[in-house]
């Protein structure tokens, strides 16, 4: 089997590479971690322009149709520059549950939002009793009109302050602890109900520490078992 990146794959590490190289050399990423924002909006202009906030999202969508290798290069060469900017978050993590199970209609407003630069997500599923059970939820989802109606908290949300809209897992069926009866959702971060208490992390990330949810959200996927 022949493992080597095709040409346009080399062409996208070479172009991530001479950014990290050129942007983000250490103490510049120690300056953007430490400024009042905590990340620069510069840079995430940059990744648009680039193309690599489209690289996994179907062209139709306004991406470049690429998959798990081009993220992996993406993902790679950003890992070697420390950078802050929630691409994890907004791309891979938030913008996969949209490819995978996300509506028609949601594909066709939020990833052209994405791919412009026009839309940060931050995947809200850490709860303070759950520590490595992604299952183990407490925050609930209830079925309110057309829609559902959020209650609970979340703890550490990676990206969460530069974010306006949250991917929220929370429970619609089943026991606390059961793989079966979980859902995801998009809640606007502005929405009432909605709060963060943000603070720095070790590593030099501004991350929420608490998240308290009783707001509606659209539901984005469900697994199983729920309502």
């Amino acid at each position: 089997m022949d493992f080597a990146f095709t040409e346009e794959q080399t062409l996208l590490r070479n172009s991530v590479q001479k950014f990290v190289q050129n942007a983000y050399p250490f103490e510049a990423r120690r300056q953007i971690a430490k400024s009042e924002t905590g990340w620069k909006k510069e840079n995430w202009k940059q990744f648009a322009e680039l193309g690599l906030l489209g690289a996994p999202f179907a062209e139709e969508h306004g991406g470049l149709g690429g998959g798990p290798i081009e993220t992996m290069i993406i993902m790679e060469e950003f890992g070697r520059g420390l950078v802050v900017e929630p691409y994890l978050g907004t791309v891979v993590l938030g913008g996969g549950f949209l490819r995978h199970g996300g509506s028609k209609a949601q594909k066709e407003q939020l990833i052209p939002e994405i791919v412009e630069g026009k839309k940060v997500l931050a995947f809200a599923f850490a709860e303070p009793q759950g520590r490595y059970n992604l299952a183990d939820l407490q925050v609930t989802a209830k079925k309110s009109g057309s829609g559902y109606t959020l209650n609970g908290h979340k703890a550490v949300v990676i990206g969460a302050p530069w974010a306006d809209t949250l991917v929220v897992t929370a429970r619609t069926g089943g026991g606390q602890r059961d793989e079966k009866g979980v859902s995801v959702f998009l809640v606007d971060k502005k929405a009432k109900g909605v709060g963060t208490r943000d603070y720095p992390t070790v590593d030099g990330l501004r991350n929420p520490g608490s998240v308290p949810i009783a707001a509606a959200g659209e539901r984005l996927y469900r697994r199983g078992g729920a309502s």
